[in-house]
């Protein structure tokens, strides 16, 4: 077995030498020729049924080369037999739902706040026919009935950065499929699969992709669940674009740089952040001692959030460096608020209960230098720092389940 920088590197690539070329290729193709008209329905039938390879892919909704590299190297950095990629992390966590609870009956989530906005959003609604319960992490035993066809969650969380023992909600799932959004982490930083998660899943348009330009996403598991997820697929057209799948795969060559660099921003500007007048809790894995670090995690990670004592809508106006936008894991820092953007359509009382206070701020750090981006954050915090002020410990407030 490589070691993650190079399979980072090679994964995905096997094809190349006989191919005779270095880069892989993309492959537009929305049509496939298919001389032998018996060969190419019975390879359509064998796709459509789930199949991760056919004769032929007859048509690019079907199947597409580009997009397969990239599923191939993804599988290889999480540990599982393949992937399933699709157009955008929200189609991928919609056909992890289908695929779970609607193809097999059981139309009941379990899942643990907070989680992406969207996610609870999809989950809330009852667009897609289930019902879900939010739960404690130590009570998803409690939750799970008879009909319960999956369990969410996330880990660390978006956007307060809790963690969540994975392999201990795992045991107490039982025989209940486990999906563990794996965004903020990544592949670099934790293999949920090695934990027992059936579903490990990403919005590849943060850290895979790595530059703002492209729209993915992605689910990571073993051939038996992947084939449902296939068909969901098809019949949904939720795909990835070639030229997505070509992104995503060349962004995953230097996942582990970008993370590692910028992890270190990070742990530095969460320290100095915790030390701030203008700042109230910072939430970054750094700050904690969670047994979790260096068993389930190998590192902290490089998005962190902070509450403020001004209006956040204000700090981020007086910000010149740091990018204020959704998303994250971008080359350039981001800063968000929560409340106002990406967790807006979550009700505030179930917001705020699960850690997610109305003044916090999620920020995704980037590649800059940490002195400048440090620059423009305590810029943005200290106009109204002056006079008198307690500070509360980040480290004692940080919840790790």
């Amino acid at each position: 077995m490589t070691r993650l920088r190079t399979t980072a590197v090679h994964g995905g690539r096997d094809d190349l030498a006989d191919l005779g070329v270095h880069a892989p290729p993309i492959d537009l193709s929305t049509t496939y020729p298919v001389p032998d008209q018996v060969a190419g329905g019975q390879a359509l039938q064998d796709l459509a049924e789930g199949a991760a390879h056919a004769a032929s892919p007859v048509y690019s909704r079907l199947h597409n080369p580009t997009v397969a590299r990239f599923e191939e190297a993804l599988a290889a950095l999480e540990h599982t037999e393949t992937s399933v990629a699709f157009g955008s992390g929200m189609a991928a966590v919609t056909a992890v739902v289908q695929a779970a609870c609607v193809m097999r009956g059981l139309p009941h989530v379990v899942a643990v706040r907070p989680i992406y906005g969207g996610t609870d959003h999809l989950l809330s609604s009852g667009l897609l026919g289930v019902r879900t319960t939010y739960a404690r992490a130590d009570r998803v035993a409690d939750a799970i009935t008879p009909e319960t066809g999956l369990v969410v969650l996330e880990t660390p969380a978006n956007p307060n950065l809790d963690l969540v023992d994975i392999a201990a909600v795992v045991s107490q799932a039982g025989g209940v499929p486990v999906m563990v959004d794996n965004t903020f982490a990544t592949p670099v930083l934790q293999n949920p699969a090695l934990l027992g998660a059936t579903y490990v899943l990403h919005s590849a348009t943060k850290y895979l992709g790595g530059h703002g330009d492209v729209l993915g996403g992605v689910v990571a598991c073993e051939e038996d669940v992947a084939r449902a997820l296939r068909q969901v697929r098809i019949i949904t057209g939720a795909v990835l674009h070639p030229l997505g799948g070509y992104l995503l795969h060349r962004g995953l060559a230097t996942l582990p740089l970008r993370v590692e660099a910028a992890q270190a921003s990070a742990v530095e500007l969460a320290r100095r952040l915790d030390a701030h007048p203008g700042v109230g809790l910072v939430r970054h894995p750094s700050l904690t001692t969670s047994p979790l670090l260096g068993t389930q995690m190998r590192g902290t990670g490089a998005v962190l959030a902070f509450t403020t004592r001004e209006a956040p809508a204000v700090v981020v106006r007086r910000l010149t460096l740091v990018t204020p936008a959704v998303s994250l894991g971008s080359v350039d820092t981001l800063i968000e608020h929560p409340a106002a953007l990406t967790h807006r359509l979550v009700d505030s009382r179930d917001r705020v209960a699960s850690g997610v206070p109305e003044n916090l701020l999620r920020v995704s750090v980037g590649l800059e230098d940490v002195e400048d981006i440090w620059d423009d954050l305590d810029q943005a915090l200290s106009s109204e720092c002056e006079g008198d002020y307690i500070k509360p410990s980040s480290s004692d407030s940080y919840a790790a389940v």
